[in-house]
């Protein structure tokens, strides 16, 4: 990993800086992503005045903007699926994926290995989300970012944000930093860690192919969205013929809901000396983007000449940005553990079921370690950093061990912790007292009472 210390310094204000108050508002949404748009709207539905910020111009996060293009983590994982896919995640996830599906912009369940997921819309997914948060009366400031905090003592009270019209102050009696990147419980200078001593997972560039014959393809592919062996051996023939650069053997590709289209997760993208890239320094972040571009061609021409219905596709797009799938994770007052999940723990104070394999992009291939007929439970706890006080995270910046960040970071659970934290900072709000202090059997009892499956 680099060093960018320069990038590394705290921005952090001991009271209102001289600056125009954009907003004072009950609870402040850092990151408009799957826990971000699920915090907004629980938190806005619940009566709370509530301002969004998100830095790109939609939601999505990266399920929109990373194009991971699926809802993963709904299911329980089986040898053997006689009745079909049989769901575990309920609550914000299920309203979340029917209004999508309503849409017309999600699949049915597709197998995935020994799992099932489905393929979303990234445009209805924008829209999904920008019709919950109308409804729920979010107010949504797109195109900003919050570039520092202002603190009393350990205590949050409003941040700093900035776009192309300035800089300005946003006070909020609770803050959920839902950014994705722990930005916000960074800028406080607090404690959070990468990976496993610094190596992280490698991010990738999904794209979209038009142009496929869809039946000829399945034919050959089959229903199984990874890829079976006799792909794995195409692209090492296509290796050894010298004329392709193809770093990943095994890809995995999703038929879309529309016509004649596939997404593709196949790149998968290290720094030129072959060592993770972390996407928080932006020097690895625009070396991941490019080589990312490159390496969707370089698929793109494989599955023109290798893959049967592939013959005359093109490419569609590609992420806005590259596939982020871990960068900062807050140092909590506890941690989901990598015994947690191999375990499949349960808990009292369990606030999301995880049925998601280890699922490790770290290294020359990805690692699977499924969790069969079972699933583990989140500790409200790691939602919650050490040190701080009116803020709480959601998403995949949750404190977690490296192999279980690597099953607890997919949507359908971002969803639910959004959930959490919402309810939790309206838990706090309405009886006066520190997030901090809840007991996350009160928060689960309440995600119950709302459909969460728990």
């Amino acid at each position: 990993m680099m060093d960018f210390a320069a990038w590394k310094t705290p921005c952090r204000f001991t009271q209102p800086p001289d600056l125009p108050q954009l907003a004072s508002v009950d609870v402040l949404v850092v990151g408009g992503g799957a826990a971000g748009v699920a915090a907004a709207t629980v938190a806005g539905e619940a009566g709370k005045s509530v301002l969004l910020i998100e830095k790109y111009g939609f939601c999505g996060g990266a399920a929109v903007a990373g194009m991971s293009g699926t809802i993963c983590g709904m299911y329980y994982a089986r040898e053997e699926h006689p009745n079909g896919p049989e769901q575990v995640v309920f609550g914000f996830t299920d309203r979340f994926r029917n209004a999508l599906a309503k849409r017309g912009g999600l699949t049915p369940p597709q197998a995935y290995g020994k799992t099932y997921t489905a393929t979303h819309d990234p445009l209805m997914w924008k829209e999904t989300a920008d019709e919950l948060l109308e409804q729920a009366g979010v107010e949504l400031y797109l195109h900003a970012a919050v570039t520092g905090v202002i603190m009393d003592g350990d205590t949050f009270t409003g941040v700093v944000v900035e776009s192309n019209a300035g800089r300005s102050v946003v006070m909020a009696k609770r803050i959920i930093d839902a950014s994705g990147d722990a930005a916000v419980i960074a800028r406080a200078g607090y404690r959070y860690f990468y990976g496993d001593n610094g190596r992280i997972q490698n991010p990738t560039m999904f794209f979209r192919i038009g142009g496929v014959d869809i039946e000829t393809y399945l034919d050959y592919y089959g229903k199984d969205t990874i890829c079976p062996p006799k792909v794995t051996d195409a692209i090492n023939d296509a290796r050894s013929s010298g004329n392709y650069d193809l770093p990943r053997n095994k890809i995995w590709m999703f038929p879309t809901t529309r016509p004649g289209e596939l997404m593709v997760n196949a790149t998968r993208i290290s720094g030129k000396d072959g060592r993770s890239l972390n996407v928080i320094d932006p020097a690895d972040f625009t070396e991941a983007e490019l080589l990312g571009r490159r390496q969707v061609r370089e698929y793109a021409r494989f599955l023109n000449r290798y893959i049967p219905g592939c013959e005359n596709a093109y490419v569609v797009d590609t992420g806005t940005e590259v596939g982020i799938r871990q960068t900062r994770s807050i140092v909590g007052i506890e941690m989901l553990t990598n015994e947690d999940v191999l375990e499949c723990r349960k808990r009292d104070d369990g606030i999301c079921r995880v049925p998601w394999p280890i699922e490790l992009h770290d290294g020359e291939k990805p690692k699977l370690h499924w969790l069969l007929d079972d699933y583990y439970e989140v500790p409200f706890g790691a939602l919650i950093p050490e040190v701080g006080e009116n803020i709480i995270v959601a998403g995949r910046c949750l404190s977690a061990e490296h192999e279980a960040l690597a099953s607890s970071r997919v949507t359908a659970q971002c969803f639910e912790y959004g959930h959490a934290a919402a309810q939790a900072a309206v838990y706090s709000l309405d009886h006066r007292v520190a997030m901090r202090s809840l007991s996350g059997n009160v928060i689960r009892q309440i995600m119950r009472d709302y459909g969460s499956a728990l």
